[in-house]
């Protein structure tokens, strides 16, 4: 009997949870509040990274910048000063977790409190096939990527947003190390997600975001077949960054950009393997890191040649 009432009262949560998104599509739901939030940012020296920081600006928080690149992270820090923000730096290496707990806790002794949004960024890719690739370029991969998510600590108030990628829903050729790694960071977000939820942590919010190709040029040279760019281009970082922020400041726990992207994530689940397959052949992202490939052993070999 008992079995029956929770089965019930299941079915009824997923029928208002898909009922509730739907409408969500159409009418906007409010947006909270982030003036005043403490917000870390890893990788903060450029890219989306320094996008973010601009935009947590806009709405009033307060960004901690973490960055290996302690100059560019500077420049990122001087463009929110400029627009009236305040930005504190710091030159941490995310792959290392003593120099993660160590700063972590130089922050809050700095600053006098805690991280309330944490936005784990920082990501890289080796640019080469699996039996090319160096061991240790593998092993730089999945310790920007997901390892270092495992240093962050969660805080009883606040918000964790992961920046994964597409890549970490559906998979392509002659990028395993950062599918592998993305997948990776996937599964971590949404296991921390499920235990803040079973132990009833409703302060803290998660939002996994899985942006497609940002023209950032981390995968400079990637291209699928012409007609479908049309339909799916890379993502102007901007866009790509408003559309994140849109999610984090509704709780929305996951979001493809575009929207689009989540029909391939729906088809790897309900198609078989073979039909799959044969989409990615029509649509040309079966050898669309090819040219990627290409681009990023041309600029090793330019720049062995400089060197030399």
């Amino acid at each position: 009997m008992i079995f029956l009432m929770d089965l019930q009262m299941m079915l009824l949560d997923v029928i208002y949870f898909i009922l509730r998104s739907s409408v969500r599509v159409v009418l906007r739901p409010r947006t909270k509040p982030i003036d005043g939030e403490l917000v870390l940012i890893t990788g903060a020296g450029g890219g989306l990274g320094r996008l973010f920081a601009q935009e947590f600006t806009k709405h009033g928080a307060d960004v901690v910048l973490w960055d290996i690149n302690s100059s560019s992270n500077e420049q990122t820090a001087k463009l929110v000063r400029e627009m009236g923000g305040k930005a504190h730096t710091y030159t941490v290496d995310v792959t290392n977790r003593e120099d993660v707990y160590r700063n972590a806790e130089l922050v809050r002794k700095d600053l006098g409190r805690d991280v309330t949004m944490l936005v784990n960024n920082a990501g890289v890719v080796a640019g080469e096939r699996i039996l090319d690739c160096p061991d240790e370029l593998m092993e730089r991969t999945m310790k920007v990527n997901c390892h270092a998510l495992f240093w962050m600590k969660a805080q009883n108030h606040g918000h964790i947003v992961t920046i994964a990628s597409v890549l970490g829903l559906f998979s392509t050729a002659c990028v395993e190390d950062y599918c592998a790694s993305k997948f990776a960071a996937v599964g971590f977000h949404e296991s921390l997600a499920h235990e803040l939820l079973a132990e009833e942590v409703e302060g803290v919010k998660t939002t996994l975001v899985c942006p497609y190709i940002v023209d950032t040029g981390m995968f400079d040279g990637c291209k699928i077949r012409e007609e479908m760019e049309l339909l799916l281009p890379p993502l102007e970082p901007q866009y790509c960054v408003e559309q994140a922020m849109n999610a984090i400041l509704i709780d929305q726990p996951l979001v493809c950009i575009p929207r689009l992207t989540y029909l391939p994530f729906l088809s790897r689940a309900l198609l078989p393997w073979e039909s799959n397959v044969v989409v990615y052949r029509f649509i040309g992202s079966d050898k669309c890191m090819y040219p990627f490939i290409d681009t990023m052993r041309k600029q090793v070999c330019n720049t062995s040649i400089k060197v030399a």
